[in-house]
């Protein structure tokens, strides 16, 4: 079922007792609770009603092109840190070693260890990321934060990781 704002209700009469048919705005929030504004559902939300995700998005082509365009003697990964889970699963996860802050995309060639931390236009690092960037550099690896598909790019073109060059 796809749920369209304008048409929500429930048992059809607007739902939460409320008179104003589709609008969960017409019920009144609880104290010191504000209904988010329909233009702020509007920039989180593109057509069809599913999240925007553009780290997710840009990750995605990132990895479309390390697919197509990695040298043979590449290895990479990415570690999977940040979606949300529950506290059973999280627990589990911190005992068996996944480190808060963990970049993107890990990279190994020729010896050689890159780290690379994907951010979306405006996006800001946490200070765990931070931290991981700074221990990884300190062990000797190379780190970069590129903000952007052709930062991305240029970044693993420059480390010499890629084969041929983004027009």
């Amino acid at each position: 079922m796809k749920l369209d704002r304008a048409g929500f209700s429930l048992s059809g009469s607007g739902g939460f007792g409320s008179s104003q048919k589709g609008d969960l705005r017409a019920r009144s929030a609880p104290r010191g609770y504000s209904f988010p504004s329909k233009a702020a559902d509007r920039r989180k939300f593109s057509r069809g009603g599913r999240r925007r995700r553009p780290e997710a998005q840009l990750h995605a082509a990132v990895v479309e092109h390390l697919r197509l365009r990695a040298k043979p003697d590449v290895l990479w990964l990415h570690c999977p840190n940040g979606e949300r889970r529950d506290k059973i699963t999280g627990a589990k996860l911190k005992r068996m070693g996944v480190l808060a802050g963990a970049s993107d995309l890990l990279l190994w060639h020729q010896g050689n260890s890159f780290a690379l931390e994907l951010k979306a236009p405006g996006g800001r690092l946490s200070e765990a990321q931070l931290e991981f960037l700074s221990r990884f550099n300190d062990a000797g690896g190379h780190t970069a934060i590129a903000e952007g598909l052709d930062r991305a790019l240029a970044c693993l073109e420059a480390w010499g990781l890629l084969v041929g060059r983004t027009q």
